[in-house]
């Protein structure tokens, strides 16, 4: 069974910071082999792209809405992906997913991790 478990979320004061991760399990392919990235869904919102890693890590990419404000991250050893966010605004509040994707053949989410920005 595939899983993609994430953790990390919680509440936290604007100007914060949370490290998010997403450990894999069960995947058809070796970890390493999958494009990994996160996602967020607001409230009323489209699901979006925060940052996504290429499979051996040597690419990042950002939504341009986090870049300067999260790192994006893999261990390959451990089947992690870890993002790293600061400077947290409330609109950064949303429900948070992991992603795994090779190619067209396979594509996972996670469950998702709530994040909230508030006083």
């Amino acid at each position: 069974q595939v899983r993609l478990v994430e953790s990390g979320g919680g509440l936290v004061q604007p100007g914060g910071s949370l490290r998010l991760s997403c450990a894999g399990s069960g995947l058809p392919l070796t970890f390493s082999t999958y494009v990994m990235s996160w996602y967020r869904q607001a409230p009323g919102k489209e699901r979006e792209l925060v940052a996504v890693i290429s499979s051996i890590g040597d690419t990042t990419n950002y939504a341009d809405s986090m870049k300067g404000r999260s790192t994006i991250s893999r261990d390959n050893a451990k089947k992690t992906v870890d993002l790293q966010m600061h400077d947290l605004k409330p609109e950064d509040t949303a429900v948070y997913y992991c992603k795994a994707v090779f190619g067209r053949l396979y594509n996972y989410w996670g469950q998702g991790t709530q994040v909230t920005v508030s006083s």
